[in-house]
C-alpha cells in the first residue's frame, strides 16, 4: 500500500510540475504578443522617404537590326549567270555593273525579229506599188465612165480594186509597225541581261553565283539576286504589345542595347508605327496581338562601309568613346526601351511600396459585428459589395503603421509616381513583400529595420 501511494505521490507532482512549466511559457508568450499585461510587439518593416523624383516611363521590346532602306534586285528576263563582278559586304555606285547574264537567245531574238521586220517592209513596198496601180486605173475609168465610154460595171470593178489595194497597203504598214515594236522589245530584252546598281549602298545580301541560272519575273516573281542597302542607316524592329503601345509615339527616344555590343548603350528615335495589329494564336488562349515599331539608330555607325572611307571600329586605348564607331549588321538581336513619358520633381515612391488591400472587408466586418448584436433588424441597403480594391501604401507614424490611399501615375524600372494621398518626406513601408501584402494592417505597431531586410537579402 505504501508503495502505491508513493507512485501517485510521483505522479502528482510531475503533472504539477508540467502545469507550471506551461503556464510560464504562456505568461511569457502572452506577455511577448502582447495578450497579457501589454502591448503587441511591433513588426519589423522596411521603410524609405517619399522623394521628388524624375520618372520615365519606359516600354521595353526586342527585336532585329535591319537597314532603314533596302533595295530586293530581281532580274526581268530568265537565263545564266555569267558575270558577277561583286561580292557579299562590297560598296557600290549607282550604275556600277552588278550582273551579267547570257545574251545569245535574246541577240538571236534581235536577228530574227529584224529579219522579220525587212520582210515586212518589203511586203509592204509591193503593197504600195499595187495600190499606185489600181489607183491609176480607177482614175482613167471614172473620167471615160463620166463620158460613158465605158460601162458601170468596169469601174465599180476598178473602184473596188483600189480600196482592196489601200487596205492591203495599210495593213503592210501595221504589219512592219508591228514587227518595228518587237525588236525595240527584243533590244530591251538584250539591255536587261546587263544589270546595275540602282543607287549607292552596300551589299547585304548576294543570293548567287556565276554559272547559276535565274527566273525572270516577267509573268511570275523571279530569282532574288541580292540586296542593296544603306548601312549607315539601321533600324532595329520590334513588336509591342497592345497594352504598350498606346504609350508610344513617333519621335519618342529610345535606348538601344545590341548583343552584340554588350557593354554599350545606342540612341535611338522612334520612326515609323504600324497601324495593323500582327496577331499569333488567334482564336486561343494564347493569343497575342503585337504591333510593329520601327526605331531609327541615331548614334553613328558603319560609316567604314561608306564609299571609300575606311574609319576605326575599335576603340582606342587613349580615347576609347571617342573613336568607337559600331558595326551593326542585319539581324542583329536588340532591345530597346522606349522613353514615352517624363515627369520632373513628382512625388515617388518604390514600387514594390504600393499594394492593393480590399476596403470591403472592414465594411464587411463592421457589418458582421452589427448583425451579431442585432439580427432582427438589418437593412439591405447595407450590403457590402464583395470587393472594393484600392491602391495604398502604408506611412511611419509616430511608430505604427497607417494605411493611406494612393493615386498612382506612371512609373519607371523601380519607382512610381504618387499623384494625391502621400507628400514628400513621409516614411513609407516598402518591405517586406509578405508584410505588405498580407500581414500588416492600419494602426500596427512597426519598427524600422532596413538592415535586416539588407542582410536578409544579401543571403
Amino acid at each position: 500500500m505504501s508503495k502505491k501511494k508513493k507512485s501517485a505521490t510521483k505522479k502528482l507532482l510531475y503533472v504539477g510540475i508540467s502545469l507550471v512549466v506551461l503556464l510560464g511559457v504562456g505568461a511569457i508568450l502572452g506577455k511577448t504578443m502582447g495578450w497579457i499585461g501589454g502591448e503587441p510587439a511591433a513588426k519589423n518593416v522596411e521603410a524609405t522617404e517619399a522623394k521628388l523624383k524624375t520618372i520615365t516611363q519606359i516600354v521595353s521590346a526586342s527585336g532585329k537590326m535591319q537597314p532603314e532602306v533596302e533595295v530586293i534586285l530581281r532580274p526581268e528576263v530568265s537565263g545564266e549567270i555569267i558575270e558577277l563582278p561583286i561580292k557579299e559586304g562590297d560598296y557600290v555606285k549607282q550604275g556600277e555593273l552588278l550582273v551579267r547574264i547570257k545574251p545569245d537567245i535574246y541577240q538571236a531574238r534581235i536577228d530574227e525579229t529584224n529579219a522579220m521586220l525587212l520582210t515586212q517592209k518589203a511586203r509592204m513596198e509591193q503593197a504600195r506599188a499595187s495600190l499606185l496601180e489600181a489607183e491609176s486605173v480607177y482614175e482613167q475609168n471614172k473620167q471615160l465612165f463620166e463620158k460613158g465610154a465605158i460601162s458601170k460595171t468596169e469601174y465599180v470593178q476598178s473602184k473596188t480594186n483600189y480600196e482592196a489595194q489601200k487596205a492591203n497597203f495599210n495593213a503592210a504598214k501595221y504589219q512592219v509597225q508591228s514587227s518595228e515594236a518587237q525588236l525595240e522589245q527584243a533590244k530591251e530584252e538584250l539591255q536587261k541581261t546587263i544589270i546595275r546598281s540602282p543607287r549607292d549602298g552596300t551589299i547585304s545580301k548576294l543570293a548567287v553565283e556565276v554559272g547559276e541560272r535565274v527566273l525572270g519575273n516577267t509573268q511570275s516573281i523571279g530569282t532574288e539576286l541580292l540586296r542593296i542597302a544603306n548601312m549607315d542607316q539601321m533600324e532595329v524592329q520590334v513588336q509591342v504589345n497592345e497594352n504598350d503601345i498606346v504609350n508610344v509615339s513617333v519621335g519618342d527616344t529610345a535606348n538601344i542595347e545590341v548583343d552584340a555590343y554588350p557593354e554599350r548603350s545606342f540612341n535611338g528615335v522612334v520612326t515609323e508605327i504600324a497601324n495593323s495589329a500582327e496577331i499569333s494564336g488567334e482564336g486561343t488562349n494564347e493569343q497575342v496581338t503585337n504591333y510593329e515599331v520601327k526605331i531609327r539608330v541615331a548614334t553613328p555607325h558603319n560609316l567604314d562601309m561608306v564609299g571609300d572611307k575606311q574609319l576605326v571600329q575599335q576603340a582606342s586605348e587613349e580615347m576609347p568613346e571617342d573613336e568607337f564607331i559600331p558595326s551593326f549588321k542585319p539581324g542583329m538581336s536588340a532591345t530597346v526601351d522606349v522613353q514615352t513619358q517624363t515627369v520632373r520633381n513628382v512625388v515617388s515612391v518604390p514600387i514594390q511600396a504600393v499594394t492593393v488591400r480590399d476596403f470591403a472587408d472592414e465594411n464587411r466586418s463592421a457589418q458582421n459585428d452589427t448583425t451579431e448584436s442585432d439580427t432582427t433588424n438589418v437593412d439591405e441597403d447595407l450590403i457590402i459589395p464583395e470587393e472594393d480594391m484600392r491602391k495604398v501604401v502604408f506611412v511611419v507614424e509616430d511608430g505604427e503603421a497607417r494605411r493611406k490611399e494612393v493615386k498612382t501615375g506612371i512609373s519607371d524600372n523601380t519607382h512610381i509616381q504618387v499623384l494625391s494621398g502621400v507628400e514628400a518626406g513621409e516614411q513609407i513601408v516598402t518591405g517586406s513583400y509578405r508584410m505588405l501584402s498580407r500581414e500588416l494592417s492600419d494602426g500596427d505597431k512597426v519598427e524600422i529595420n532596413n538592415n535586416k531586410f539588407s542582410g536578409m537579402a544579401s543571403n
